[in-house]
């Protein structure tokens, strides 16, 4: 989950869980709760991906590739 937490922000910078990321990271001057802000976005994340599997809901800012 971490590593696709990393991934999410790298590839999904719109989304509002990468907003919501970047905006607490900007908020405090310590820069060694990037580690512990991303377990947090991976829980976030998995909550995401539960809701769109379970009731359709796609993650509000989720930019969608159709598959090739």
């Amino acid at each position: 989950m971490l590593q696709l937490a990393w991934r999410f922000l790298m590839f999904q910078k719109e989304s509002a869980l990468a907003q919501w990321f970047r905006a607490r990271l900007a908020a405090t001057p310590r820069q060694d709760l990037r580690k512990t802000m991303v377990v947090a976005l991976a829980r976030k994340l998995l909550i995401a991906l539960w809701r769109w599997v379970s009731k359709g809901v796609v993650p509000e800012g989720v930019i969608l590739r159709p598959a090739a």
